[in-house]
């Protein structure tokens, strides 16, 4: 029995939702949002909650009831708050600017790197070692976020490059002499 999927996703105020087949829809203050499930689980819209229930006993029913109720909770926090990343530099020389669409990172390389930011992304840096990416999907935010840091990961000896705000980075001794 899946714990997540038991549990139903209520809709605050403000926060419409339309369940037609596999496909729901949900409008927000926000954004409006769709997702069509597999035919392993059934949607159902009830009193102001979207439930998620599973189609069988088989394995991938029971995989797909957590995470299709997973990604309509997500769904409704996107619609109405929004999903942030923040990303920290850390290097000599190491930086990042936004001109217009495109995320210019200094990392260390013979070239700057430009980053294209995707549409339903905003991308902005408050500090030139800071960079945050919001969005109503937390899925877009997630992969944009990882595709940023895809460039430069941080390394264990001196912490240099692109990390979580909120990641711990194991630092490694260095050579003994």
């Amino acid at each position: 029995m899946s714990r997540i999927g038991k549990k139903p996703v209520e809709l605050p105020a403000g926060v419409t939702a339309s369940v037609s087949g596999q496909t729901i829809e949900v409008k927000g203050p926000k954004a409006t949002q769709n997702f069509t499930a597999t035919d392993d689980v059934t949607i159902a819209l009830e009193d102001n909650a979207v439930t998620v229930t599973p189609r069988g006993k088989s394995k991938r029913a029971r995989q797909q009831w957590g995470m299709s109720r997973t990604i309509v909770a997500n769904m409704v926090k996107g619609v109405t708050e929004g999903f942030k990343k923040e990303l920290e530099i850390n290097g000599v020389g190491y930086r990042a600017q936004m001109q217009g669409n495109t995320l210019k990172l200094s990392l260390g390389y013979s070239h700057d790197v430009d980053f294209e930011v995707p549409a339903g992304v905003t991308v902005t840096c408050p500090k030139n070692t800071e960079i945050v990416i919001e969005g109503d999907s937390a899925q877009l935010v997630g992969q944009v976020a990882a595709n940023i840091r895809e460039w430069r990961k941080p390394e264990p000896y001196k912490g240099k490059g692109i990390k979580y705000k909120d990641e711990y980075i194991f630092r490694k001794e260095g050579k003994k002499k």
